[in-house]
């Protein structure tokens, strides 16, 4: 029987003789009495880096480890192999008079891909490389496929994001991505845990879609015979919590918009949402600000970060600039001298701002903002003070009701953090939602509905509260120097191929 090595490969047809190749060597295995996918445990005793960073100490021990054999040099009685385990990759040391005669030839017919485990002694070669001297080899799995890199590496994004198992193994440095997401999130627990607050968990599935204004998307309940909505936020039933007098209170959790997609958005998400009794917006600023540096630290080990073509300072101050004072910099657009919607919308007729009817003067403002300022918001920079008209669940100013105590934080142009000095007046709370409710009579989709077990709770009185949203995804990508959110989402939303 011909062994893989021997086939040239080029065209399908010769992929197609490999393929069946290493069925027949399965075949071979099994009739032997052999077959690895019967075997059900292997103790594994150290990984790859263990050896490598601690080589001094370990050098002539015995060790245990097993992962995916990536290489293979048969030298005559002698041959090589690289292992990769899940911290990395170590050399083994494969002699036919160490293993004897039959495992040596059945060590051979090993293929790329094949997960092995071996056991030996630490050692270094001549040519200084740590290794692993082996004295006996098992095949755990037999890998019936090839893997990409051995004809034409994987670079292909979409297949890399549609089969993302194959990603992790070929491409060293995605994996280093997602570990660095876990670590991440563990310093976001930690951060938030050690000043007080308590991890929660609230419902996926709403009766009413609420917290942000976003499309939900729509299932149903078979034995409450009723439609349900995938949540889009986790705020609603977080502030509930605050009222029963949780205080400090928050979850990390998957969110579901039904929109569009691109290298910002995926339909499902990672969100953190935390409340604080007792604070406000300023407060939430303060502790965005702290968090993120202090994540940035922890994980990378410094606060200046790369992001494509910029080098972002998280260990600054972050800039602080009202929505007014950013369009007034950035448009040079004063709304504060704008009065009337009229006046408003000839203003956005003259910068060719196109506006929706039921927009007010507060939303046209904001098309201001994301037409010029947005973009030019590259290093931290906190955006307070927003209009009423796009802040359904952020408290007045009380020194100018047509604003609400709210910001969103940007970086590199984008949006990473959303807080409120929370709305708690349940009469005004009524009020914004009727309104948002005659927003979705008019065809917004996007407009919050009326929730009345929440303005039920309200009434029972909530405290002054600071509420904050960020982004789980979109702090990875910063963290992570990650183009696309599909870089950091290890199973990103794909349309199944035909």
């Amino acid at each position: 029987m011909a062994d893989e090595n021997e086939v040239r490969i080029g065209t399908e047809e010769d992929i197609n003789e490999l393929l069946k190749i290493r069925r027949e060597k399965l075949n071979e295995l099994q009739e032997k009495g052999k077959d690895p996918f019967k075997l059900v445990k292997y103790d594994v005793t150290h990984h790859s880096n263990e050896i490598h960073d601690n080589f001094e100490k370990m050098e002539g021990q015995f060790v245990s480890v097993a992962g995916r054999m990536m290489s293979k040099r048969i030298m005559g009685k002698a041959s090589f192999c690289d292992i990769q385990d899940r911290e990395g990759k170590i050399q083994a040391y494969v002699r036919k008079d160490s293993i004897g005669e039959e495992n040596y030839d059945e060590f051979k017919r090993f293929d790329i891909g094949d997960i092995i485990g071996v056991k030996g002694e630490v050692f270094k070669t001549r040519k200084g490389e740590i290794s692993i001297k082996v004295k006996e080899v098992t095949l755990l799995s037999k890998s019936l496929q090839i893997l990409p890199e051995k004809w034409h590496g994987l670079k292909d994004t979409d297949l890399r994001y549609r089969q993302r198992y194959l990603d992790l193994i070929v491409n060293p440095e995605v994996k280093d991505t997602f570990i660095k997401r876990s670590a991440i999130i563990k310093e976001i627990r930690k951060f938030l845990d050690d000043r007080g607050y308590l991890e929660v968990e609230t419902p996926v599935l709403h009766t009413i879609p609420g917290g942000a204004a976003a499309r939900p998307f729509i299932t149903h309940h078979n034995t409450l015979d009723m439609d349900m909505y995938m949540r889009i936020a986790l705020e609603l039933h977080l502030k509930r919590l605050i009222v029963g007098g949780m205080e400090r209170v928050y979850e990390i959790g998957r969110v579901f918009r039904n929109e569009g997609m691109s290298i910002r958005h995926n339909p499902e998400f990672t969100l953190l949402e935390l409340y604080e009794a007792y604070t406000d917006y300023h407060g939430m600023m303060d502790l965005a600000e702290n968090l993120i540096r202090t994540v940035a630290k922890n994980v990378l080990g410094t606060a200046k970060v790369t992001y494509g073509d910029y080098e972002i300072d998280l260990e600054k101050p972050f800039e602080r600039l009202t929505m007014l004072d950013a369009v007034k910099k950035y448009a040079n657009v004063d709304f504060n001298e704008i009065n009337t919607l009229e006046e408003a919308r000839e203003i956005a007729k003259k910068h060719n701002i196109e506006y929706e009817e039921h927009h007010q003067k507060g939303d046209i403002l904001n098309l201001f903002f994301e037409e010029y300022a947005e973009k030019n918001l590259i290093q931290p920079t906190f955006i307070m003070d927003h209009p009423v008209e796009i802040s359904p669940l952020a408290k007045r100013k009380p020194d100018n009701p047509d604003y609400t105590e709210r910001f969103e934080l940007f970086i590199t142009a984008r949006e990473f953090a959303n807080a409120f000095s929370e709305l708690n007046d349940p009469i005004d709370q009524r009020s914004r939602f009727e309104h948002q409710e005659a927003l979705r009579a008019a065809g917004d989709e996007e407009a919050n509905m009326i929730d009345e077990d929440f303005l039920l709770a309200l009434e029972y009185g909530m405290p002054p509260t600071g509420g904050l949203g960020i982004g789980i995804d979109r702090l990875v990508m910063l963290l992570t120097n990650s183009y696309s959110i599909r870089d950091v989402l290890l199973f990103p939303t794909m349309k199944p191929r035909d």
